[in-house]
């Protein structure tokens, strides 16, 4: 029995860590190349993913994931007809931790690039793919090598193949690894699953909110009781009159799902892809999102041509089920001066994720907005508790002008940070949004009035509340001229990178304490590559891990590996949400020497810094290449973020640590690491 309970710990043990420690390869590329013109080439990348990994596009904005990137090593012989271009089917996001849209490939990705052979002798055509994949859990930086070869009458012959015993090797030994990890990925499958539900149910809430709020504006509200008496008057089958409501209710619904579902076709993903990387559609979604809050401001009023619901009325009287069905369509023409921003804004926003979401959008306002319709229609007793029309109507209309005024400038924000014009920096569009704000909050306490707007002798309870909370969403965003997160508008607002004027920035950089000839508060000596790399929250370290460690024995302290990357999210994630804690700071400041290795990095080495890899056989020219090649042989994983505490001798205190948000188990991890350390003095 005992035997039997070591041998199922040791099997334990061995999947453990089979499943944590492993060099994954989620991304499979093909190559092709065809001829398409007299010495005309058109070279093709194909990459197929697994499930849940995602790839980064070409174009994506400074500052965020790593962009994927072919270069052509020594164009002799040939030369590049345009640019590379991308043809599969793009995913746009908004990303918290970047603080900025990002695009990225799911399933496939395909790049075609076309070449002229400019000499009839025999070339060979190298190209190299440098990219990012990231899952739920970690992101990976990789290269890949193709050469394509043509000889004198430039026809294509072959890809070379540069593969060694050793490489074959680890790719047997990558494939078992994976198998083993199949239970891993079935979790990741769920978590994102789980994500994509998430995000259809928020807008399905949203969009039904906004279906809410459109009954309440001027030329809805009032339209309940005539659309009402259409099914009283002349109705002597009560049973009759409540299918001709239902059906009434259901053909509102049908109406605003089917304008969803032909923006979901006729659109999609590619609909996404423009509003992320062209500045037309972003400046024409500016304009008539400030269109539509000037008409409800009561500059003018927006209307249909009247021949659509003229026609549409004239429906009306027919028998059957038509007299329900036009009039429900009667109602959303009529209706459109003030249903108009909250369809168009639905249909814009929701078409920005997935291709359902537009439908999913326009059920939930169409759910919302029928509701009361057919309510009221069969149970009309009801009408009696109504409130009555009045100017009322008029502050939800004024009120809906601010909000939309507000979401205009998130459209002109996606251009200026997509074309770096640098006009609308982040605090600049925190400021309009203070402005209006404070706007709302007077307007709300009647201080400021429009043209349509009713004499308040007082206010009442709902507009008080109203201001205030008006008012204190002012005061919060007020801060955030200043450098303050907005940690929950993050994903409203440019990045954090465009405020000129971050007083936090500013006092964290001046109260270090400096000691030491080269500056550097509790390290050795000044660090390696410290001009162009930093460590977050103040924190000092080095870059290189043969300096790192030297000083480790120096100072006699334990080391922390943080396997980072510029274009890292869940690192940054780590950083904001879990290096930020008072415990771990203390931890990382006081009790360790930190060496991030940055694997994307493409700062060129000189030639005595090359390293040959033991992995590959290729030399390793950059210092993202060195240390992902480190990372691999010597840990056999290639995911970030990977933390390593190791003693002064370079050896392993504690088991790795991924990506993991809870800082409880962060702070644990660290202190076994350091009362191991203490162990071995």
């Amino acid at each position: 029995m005992r035997k039997r309970l070591i041998s199922s710990l040791l099997l334990l043990s061995a999947i453990t860590f089979l499943a944590t420690a492993q060099v994954l390869k989620p991304v499979t590329w093909k190559y092709n190349s065809k001829k398409v013109a007299d010495k005309e080439y058109e070279l093709t990348f194909e990459a197929t993913l697994e499930t849940n990994w995602h790839l980064y596009t070409m174009d994506l904005p400074e500052g965020g994931p790593v962009p994927t990137t072919i270069i052509f090593e020594e164009p002799n012989g040939y030369e590049l007809v345009g640019k590379t271009e991308q043809l599969s089917e793009i995913h746009k996001m908004y990303d918290k931790t970047f603080e900025m849209d990002i695009t990225y490939f799911s399933d496939k990705a395909i790049f075609k690039q076309r070449i002229k052979l400019t000499t009839d002798k025999r070339i060979n055509v190298k190209a190299i793919i440098e990219y990012q994949v990231c899952d739920d859990a970690q992101c990976l930086f990789l290269d890949e090598e193709k050469v394509f070869v043509f000889n004198k009458d430039a026809e294509a012959l072959a890809v070379k193949k540069d593969e060694n015993e050793i490489k074959e090797q680890k790719e047997k030994a990558i494939d078992a690894l994976i198998e083993k990890s199949e239970k891993t990925e079935v979790d990741v499958q769920t978590s994102t699953d789980e994500k994509s539900n998430t995000s259809l149910w928020f807008i399905f809430f949203a969009a039904f909110l906004a279906g809410l709020f459109a009954i309440a504006t001027p030329c809805v509200f009032p339209m309940i009781p005539m659309t009402v008496s259409f099914f009283m008057h002349g109705s002597e089958n009560r049973a009759k009159a409540i299918r001709k409501a239902l059906f009434f209710g259901f053909s509102i619904i049908g109406i605003y799902t089917i304008v969803g579902t032909v923006v979901a076709v006729t659109l999609g993903a590619s609909f996404a892809n423009l509003l992320s990387t062209h500045w037309i559609p972003n400046i024409i979604f500016f304009l008539i999102f400030i269109i539509f809050a000037a008409s409800f401001f009561g500059m003018f009023e927006i209307t249909l041509p009247s021949w659509i619901a003229n026609k549409s009325d004239a429906q009306v009287d027919k028998g059957g089920i038509f007299g329900p069905f036009f009039m429900a369509l009667t109602l959303v023409v009529v209706s459109f001066s003030c249903t108009g921003p909250f369809v168009g804004s639905i249909l814009v926003e929701s078409a920005t994720g997935q291709v359902i979401g537009p439908i999913i959008g326009m059920l939930g306002f169409s759910l919302a907005f029928a509701l009361p319709f057919t309510i009221f229609a069969v149970f009309p007793s009801l009408l009696n508790k109504l409130p009555k029309s009045g100017g009322w109507l008029n502050t939800v209309k004024v009120v809906l002008g601010f909000i939309e005024l507000g979401f205009a400038f998130k459209f002109l924000s996606v251009v200026d940070q997509t074309y770096h014009w640098g006009y609308l920096d982040r605090e600049i569009y925190i400021a309009i949004w203070v402005v209006i704000a404070t706007l709302l909050g007077m307007y709300l306490l009647g201080k400021l009035k429009f043209a349509h707007d009713s004499d308040i002798p007082h206010i009442g309870v709902p507009r008080l509340f109203l201001a205030i909370a008006s008012f204190t969403f002012a005061i919060y965003l007020f801060p955030g001229m200043f450098g303050a997160p907005l940690k929950a508008l993050s994903g409203y607002l440019p990045p954090q990178t465009t405020h000129d004027f971050d007083i936090k920035a500013i006092v964290r950089n001046n109260s270090i304490v400096m000691d030491g000839k080269n500056g550097e508060s509790g390290l050795c000596e000044k660090p390696k590559y410290s001009d162009f790399l930093h460590l977050e929250h103040g924190l000092k370290g080095y870059f290189d891990y043969e300096q790192g460690l030297k000083c480790a024995k120096e100072k006699n302290k334990p080391v922390f590996i943080d396997f980072t990357g510029h274009g890292c999210v869940n690192c940054r994630e780590m950083e904001a949400k879990v290096w930020s804690d008072p415990r771990v700071l203390k931890r990382l400041k006081e009790d360790f020497i930190i060496i991030a290795l940055y694997v994307d990095d493409k700062t060129k080495l000189p030639e005595e810094d090359w390293v040959t890899s033991t992995v590959d056989g290729k030399v390793k020219k950059t210092l993202g290449k060195k240390y992902s090649d480190f990372q691999i042989s010597r840990f056999n994983v290639n995911a970030q973020p990977y933390y390593v505490p190791l003693d002064t001798n370079g050896k392993l205190l504690v088991d790795p640590q991924a990506y993991d948000l809870d800082v409880d188990n962060f702070v644990e991890f660290l202190d076994k690491a350091l009362e191991e350390f203490k162990k071995r003095q």
